[in-house]
């Protein structure tokens, strides 16, 4: 017997996953200036977004133990190297206060962006991160314009849209 409770209950949840999953995948809008910050990188030097003005940036906030991270790392690397002669920066901030689990992830997953490590969480709170990852698109005046919180497979194709969009103004 087919049972309507069960089954309205069970089509509520998948919409409200939907509507979710749907909103998450949807970048936010961002306007005004990206907050300044400097971290220190794992090949030891200080970088400062300021002095990245001109170029497009990408800041990506992740953390070794989020299997989103580690899935769209990769993915991150070839758009960096496809995009980083035109004036695209990555930076993969990594925001636990032990940076070795993510030295250790990055022996398993090599990256060539710069990683800076956010040990004490200044950064992670001055950005207002929610979740893992999240993702900030800076143009080249050095204002916040996209935010994406999450990651699900094919939230690359809007990364590269972005890019795109934002190098060509």
């Amino acid at each position: 017997m087919f049972n309507v409770k069960g089954f309205a209950k069970r089509l509520g949840v998948v919409v409200a996953a939907s509507m979710l999953l749907g909103s998450i995948a949807q970048a936010e809008i961002l306007e005004g200036p990206a907050p300044d910050f400097t971290l220190k990188s794992r090949s030891g030097e200080n970088v400062k977004l300021s002095e990245l003005r001109g170029d497009v940036v990408m800041i990506n906030f992740w953390a070794s133990w989020c299997a989103p991270c580690r899935q769209e790392m990769p993915l991150l690397e070839d758009m960096y190297k496809k995009y980083s002669d035109l004036g695209f920066v990555l930076l993969g901030v990594n925001v636990e206060e032990d940076s070795s689990k993510a030295i250790e992830l990055l022996r398993e997953v090599p990256v060539s962006f710069p990683v800076l490590f956010d040990n004490k969480n200044d950064v992670t709170k001055l950005y207002k991160v929610v979740a893992m990852p999240s993702t900030v698109m800076v143009d080249r005046d050095g204002n916040m314009r996209y935010l994406h919180r999450g990651y699900l497979p094919g939230y690359e194709a809007e990364y590269i849209k972005q890019i795109k969009e934002l190098i060509r103004e």
